[in-house]
């Protein structure tokens, strides 16, 4: 037996992390035409990339939009792989300092693909920095401090810069204009899913029954990476509870297991509305009181729960905090009070139950 077992737990889990991410990136596309869903954006990409080839240059800057798991970083590297040319990858929480981003840019190679994901989180000295070197393929690097001090140019390599946000709105404006094509993702519909899944079952040898393909397509929140991650754990649920083959039954079974409803709602989202609705009444609330009450962190309920909740028209962001619709009530089995239901039903468009651009309210 061990001596250390916290040790040799740590390790089984880097492994067990090491392995997961080793399976997403087996399962991830390695072109336009494998690449399932965002047809407009694949059509628009692949216009820009094919004339970009044809002309012998670079193609422009390209911007990714969107909500997490819905493809970006594949793009990033689907975009590499058709202009045959090599793939840096850095995030915006990495370039901290000008320093950071020259010494990325200064390594380039010619036609080289740069992708900088969360590039909304970058620093603003490096933003700024990189204005120029998006549109001149020059940055001029400070040598010395004060009176002393002297901008000295230097020359970068023509390159593609791929920038991926799930906050667009965050960007500058000057730096969105140096972006010559700008796509947004889409949640994906159930059927695209369930091309996904079927895939994916493929590549995994996973035997995946076409209702089974539908239970978890159904639950993954329109998101790809959702439902490539719950197949994996109904494909675990049915290796070791059945003969392997992900049926109906199985999946509703195996989701059931791991705390996923019919809605995708999981542990966390059920959590909120438990909260929202048992504890305070509905709402409204403030977003750090709602935090404190489930357990988690303020950034984890705004950035993993409650996007999917306004989306399922569960949860609604106001001016005073967040409120629990009618229909979050009904999710958990329970009656709304009937001034929540008359405030629903007298509410003018847009209103309180508008949550496109509403307030945080925490």
């Amino acid at each position: 037996m061990s001596e250390h077992p916290a040790s040799d737990d740590r390790l089984v889990s880097a492994a067990a992390d090491i392995d997961e991410r080793a399976v997403e990136a087996a399962l991830r596309p390695r072109s336009l035409d494998e690449f399932i869903g965002q047809q407009r954006v694949r059509l628009q990409l692949g216009l820009v990339l094919e004339a970009a080839v044809r002309r012998g240059r670079v193609p422009d800057h390209v911007l990714l939009s969107g909500p997490p798991g819905l493809g970006k970083t594949t793009l990033a590297m689907i975009i590499a792989a058709e202009l045959q040319a090599p793939l840096r990858i850095t995030s915006g929480p990495a370039i901290q300092h000008a320093g950071d981003l020259a010494a990325v840019l200064s390594s380039l190679a010619e036609g080289e693909v740069l992708f900088l994901d969360e590039i909304h989180r970058m620093s603003r000295p490096a933003e700024e920095m990189l204005y120029m070197a998006m549109e001149d393929f020059r940055v001029d690097v400070i040598v010395g401090k004060g009176p002393g001090a002297t901008a000295i140019p230097l020359e970068i390599p023509p390159f593609t810069l791929v920038g991926a946000t799930t906050r667009a709105g965050l960007l500058p404006g000057p730096l969105r204009d140096r972006f010559g094509f700008t796509a947004h993702m889409d949640f994906y519909t159930a059927g695209e899913l369930e091309l996904v899944l079927r895939r994916s079952a493929e590549l995994l040898d996973v035997p995946l029954d076409p209702a089974g393909a539908a239970e978890v397509a159904g639950r993954s929140r329109g998101t790809p990476r959702i439902a490539n991650r719950l197949l994996r754990r109904v494909r675990d649920y049915a290796q070791v509870k059945a003969d392997g083959v992900v049926t109906l039954e199985i999946a509703r079974a195996a989701l059931e297991v791991y705390e996923v409803d019919e809605s995708g709602l999981d542990r966390l989202d059920m959590a909120v509305l438990t909260a929202l609705v048992s504890r305070f009444g509905g709402g409204p609330v403030g977003l750090s009181t709602l935090a404190v009450a489930v357990g988690e962190e303020t950034e984890t309920v705004e950035e993993v729960a409650e996007p999917f909740l306004v989306r399922a028209g569960l949860l609604a962001r106001t001016p005073r905090g967040r409120v629990a619709t009618p229909a979050a009530w009904a999710h958990l089995g329970l009656t709304p009070p009937r001034s929540l239901v008359a405030a629903r039903a007298n509410a003018p468009l847009p209103g309180l139950f508008d949550t496109a651009e509403q307030s945080s309210g925490g």
